[in-house]
């Protein structure tokens, strides 16, 4: 347990961090899993549209260093291509 003062303080601070983190990664998720719903329903206008919500939200995460970037373009490519084997 922390003991001086900026130790506890760090710790405070490290928790509001993680929680905070933690709700932006389950936004990615999410919108992750609204496009992979729209190409098992075999909704292609669907799937481009919640894929094209998902990319600038993706690519944000990326930037602020909750999600890795080459994670973010490997989520991207993976939904990419599961749309476009959709449409063929």
């Amino acid at each position: 347990m922390a003991n001086s003062p900026q130790a506890r303080k760090r710790a405070k601070q490290s928790e509001n961090r993680r929680s905070h983190n933690a709700s932006f990664r389950s936004m990615v998720r999410t919108y992750i899993k609204k496009v992979d719903v729209a190409v098992e329903s075999k909704d292609y206008d669907g799937a481009t549209t919640a894929y094209n919500e998902a990319v600038p939200v993706i690519d944000r995460m990326a930037d602020k260093g909750i999600i890795h970037k080459n994670k973010a373009a490997r989520h991207k490519s993976r939904l990419n291509a599961s749309i476009k084997a959709l449409k063929a």
